[in-house]
């Protein structure tokens, strides 16, 4: 079991800010060098401005210039076996392998672990906008309004 990664994640979701929802996230990343940077969910009134648990850990960790990681813990309040959500999946993907380990908080010791692969099959990715912009170079331009393929009748 992780239970230090899940512990760390519990301790966090303690700070979330969850006026609205009251479904209180926290969140441990640990780095291939070993550090565990931590955050919880933060709500906004308006909803859209709200910053999820993963994606504060993940920032924190991008922002003191870590970029390989190797472990995610995910913990709610209810211990319900949250998963990261699909835009906290893009952003991981956005610094992490398919084969990052995700384990979710079961409660009462018990957890479920993915691989981000697994919670994100065919991410968008730097490969993926690379591909997309090579196909569209070889592409033939797109026609003129008012331009026709045939001619017009005499």
């Amino acid at each position: 079991m992780d239970n230090p990664l899940i512990e760390h994640a519990r301790e966090a979701l303690a700070e979330a800010y969850v006026p609205y929802s009251e479904y209180r996230v926290g969140a441990a990343l640990r780095t291939a060098d070993g550090e565990i940077f931590t955050g919880c969910n933060i709500e906004n009134a308006n909803y859209s401005n709200s910053l999820h648990a993963e994606e504060v850990a993940i920032g924190t960790a991008v922002a003191a210039g870590h970029r390989e990681f190797e472990r995610l813990a995910v913990s709610s309040g209810v211990r319900d076996g949250v998963t990261p959500c699909g835009m906290c999946r893009q952003t991981l993907a956005e610094f992490c392998g398919d084969d990052l380990t995700i384990v979710s908080d079961l409660g009462d010791g018990a957890v479920t672990t993915y691989t981000l692969g697994e919670l994100l099959p065919e991410t968008i990715s730097a490969s993926t906008l690379s591909a997309a912009a090579e196909a569209s170079d070889d592409a033939e331009p797109p026609h003129e309004v008012g331009d026709t393929d045939s001619e017009e009748p005499s």
